[in-house]
Parts: structure tokens; sequence; C-alpha cells
């Protein structure tokens, strides 16, 4: 006998499943638009054709039995597969949905300004592209893709990373700063100019340390978790900032924001593509990295990068999804 011949009555396992998630006859009919009594027929259906008992009943209170507890697990990661599948095949037949995740800083300064270019040459792509400072598990299946900030020796089981690019540390100063009294040389620098980030390499002390210069930023005090509101801050005039050069170009350019000095130091990240074998099927997400390898390849031939070329960096273990 043919195995799918010997499946319970799938509007039954619908209905055991939201029963056996709420534990409560009423809100599972309603979630599924039945009668508590259309819910409590077809439970007590399965129950006869299985053998077993899947709710203890006392009145109108049920609770789920072991077995019922096993089975709904089952149940639900197999209904959950034909409504990830379902969903697939009509996204599919209609636009091809690209969803990204980035850090804000990385998403606002740097991507957001040039997707257009992707969405121009795929026009039957709907991009969404999200901010977080928290790394997005991909391999659940809300996201398509990460821009990652981090180290290639980090794990993340069933994601393959790609090498994008590097990036440096330098201080920014709005030109408007005390007046433009501006400081000439990194002696100048004072505590309490500098504003902190909470990277997890303070790279204040990455930089002041490469310079020779004992100085250390003090703590308490605004520290900045989002290094977009550190670059505003700056730009505002507030005080010194130590910046990526990738996040504050584009005020570099605008001449809101100048660089101090000549010394520029790698970060110990670099930035990665991050995706799954599932995810890289889609053609949309294969286009995305064709063309953001390409758009990386595009930035990196600019003359925006301090003396040297790309940085390179050490390997630390790996933080943020960017």
């Amino acid at each position: 006998m043919n195995d799918l011949q010997r499946l319970p009555n799938l509007a039954a396992l619908r209905a055991f499943e939201a029963a056996a998630r709420h534990e409560n006859f009423s809100r599972a009919a309603e979630e599924i638009h039945l009668t508590h009594g259309a819910i409590s027929h077809q439970i007590r259906a399965l129950e006869e054709d299985l053998g077993v008992q899947l709710f203890h009943r006392n009145g109108k209170r049920i609770a789920i039995t072991p077995e019922g507890q096993r089975f709904a697990t089952i149940v639900r990661r197999s209904l959950q597969d034909i409504a990830v599948a379902a969903a697939e095949l009509k996204s599919s037949a209609k636009v091809k949905r690209l969803t990204i995740s980035a850090l804000p800083s990385f998403a606002a300064r740097w991507l957001a300004m040039r997707l257009g270019k992707f969405i121009d040459r795929n026009p039957d792509v709907e991009v969404t592209l999200q901010s977080s400072a928290h790394m997005v598990d991909l391999n659940r299946g809300d996201v398509d893709v990460g821009i990652r900030f981090g180290s290639r020796s980090g794990s993340y089981p069933g994601v393959s990373q790609e090498f994008l690019m590097g990036d440096y540390y330098y201080p920014v100063v709005s030109p408007r700063f005390r007046g433009g009294n501006l400081p000439k040389t990194p002696d100048d620098l004072e505590e309490d100019m500098l504003l902190r980030s909470d990277d997890r390499d303070e790279p204040w002390d990455l930089w002041l340390a490469e310079a020779g210069i004992d100085l250390h930023v003090p703590p308490g005090g605004l520290v900045f978790t989002d290094s977009s509101m550190l670059i505003r801050s700056v730009a505002d005039g507030n005080g010194i900032g130590m910046a990526r050069h990738v996040i504050a170009i584009q005020e570099i350019a605008a001449g809101e924001l100048v660089r101090l000095f000549d010394l520029a130091v790698p970060c110990p990240q670099a930035y990665y593509l991050a995706y799954t074998q599932q995810g890289i099927s889609k053609p949309q997400v294969q286009a995305f990295r064709d063309w953001m390898l390409a758009e990386v390849a595009q930035f990196k031939q600019e003359p925006v990068w301090p003396a040297g070329g790309e940085p390179r960096y050490r390997e630390v273990p790996a933080t943020t999804l960017l």
C-alpha cells in the first residue's frame, strides 16, 4: 500500500496542530474558521483513526498528552514545510522577492544608495532591505542574503560566506568643530574630544596605539551603538569620531566631515556576503550576488581608499551582521 494512502485526514491534522499549539479548541476553531464542535469532532475522529488519545479532557479544559505532543511536533514541521513550498511557488509565479539583511550603518550609507542600480537591472525583483544590529539566522528562511561584518573564521552552520572587502579606521571631524580650530597632529588630541562607539575592539585604542599616542578614551559618557549615529553626531560638531572608511566616505565627499591626519589602521573585521545553499538556488539571490561582487569591485577601483590599497586585517571572532 502506498504510504500516502495511510495518511490521516489533512483537515483533521490541521485542526489538531492548532488545538495542540493553543491547548484550546475554541482558539483553534477561531484560527482556522471552524466551530468548536467541528474541531472537537475532527480530533475525536483522528484519535480513533490513530488509536491513541491525543488530549486529556476535563470539562471544557484540555491538556495535550505526551503522545499528542510528540505527534504535534512532527505534524507542525510537516505543515510548515508544505506552507513554505506553497509560498515559494506563489512567489515564483508572481514577482521574485529578495530580502537582504544588513547592519543599519552599512545599509544606510553604502548599500541603499546603490540598490537602485540593481533594481533597474532586475525590474522583476521586489527588494526588501532590513537593517538590524543583530545577526540574522539565514537558515530560518525569512532573509535571503546577509552582509556580515566579522571574521572568515566565524562558524555559521549551513551558511556560505564570500569575502567582499576590508575597511579602515581613521579619525573624522566636522570642519566647524571648535570654530574650525582642528587638531593638527595626533598629539593635539584630548580625551574630551573623542566620541566613543561600542565596537568589540575599541577603534580608538587600535588607532592611538598605532599612532604611538599615550591617550585613552575615558569610560562613561555617551556610547554610540550605531555608526550612523556616531557619524551624525560628529558632523554636528559634537566631537571627533573614529570612523570606518566605508561608512564615512559619503559625508567626507559632501564636505560634512574631514579626515584628520594621514594614519589609517585596518579594521580587525571585514565584510562578507552570506547565504544558504537553498537561498543561492533562487535566481534573484544569484543575481544579487553577482551584482554585489561587481559593485564592490568597482568601489575598490575608485580613488577613495587610504594609501596602501585595500586593508589587510587580523582574524577575530565574528560579531554582527551588516
